[in-house]
């Protein structure tokens, strides 16, 4: 039973972390066209969709450690995503109302991937 209900997580997870990218994607295409917006945009794009593209790669890991690395790299590229996305905030490219789901998002990322990654890391030892 636990099998089955952990593929339906990873499943899960997979379809909302590619969620979450593609609605960076569509963040970033509705950006302002200045020079700031473009570098701040480009950085949010690149670690939100490596977020998704990192936690497939974790479900294909072949050994337990690949997999808490790969998660970790996830891990790392949601936080990063939460940066930017403050960044762009904060700076007054983008308004708050725009991206408070995305922010949010991001966060609630972070935290099931820092709990994935720390659960698998006992496993692991």
């Amino acid at each position: 039973m636990e099998r089955e209900s952990n593929f339906a997580f990873g499943e899960a997870m997979k379809k909302r972390s590619k969620d979450f990218a593609l609605r960076t994607v569509r963040l970033f295409q509705a950006l302002p066209k200045s020079a700031e917006a473009y570098i701040m945009g480009k950085q949010v794009l690149r670690s939100a969709t490596s977020v998704a593209a990192n936690y497939r790669a974790a479900c294909r890991a072949r050994s337990g450690a690949e997999f808490v690395a790969k998660i970790g790299i996830a891990l790392e590229e949601a936080d990063e995503t939460q940066f930017w996305l403050e960044l762009l905030e904060e700076s007054g490219i983008v308004a708050s109302s725009k991206i408070m789901h995305l922010k949010q998002e991001a966060g609630e990322l972070t935290a099931i991937l820092t709990s994935i990654r720390k659960s698998a890391s006992k496993k692991k030892n």
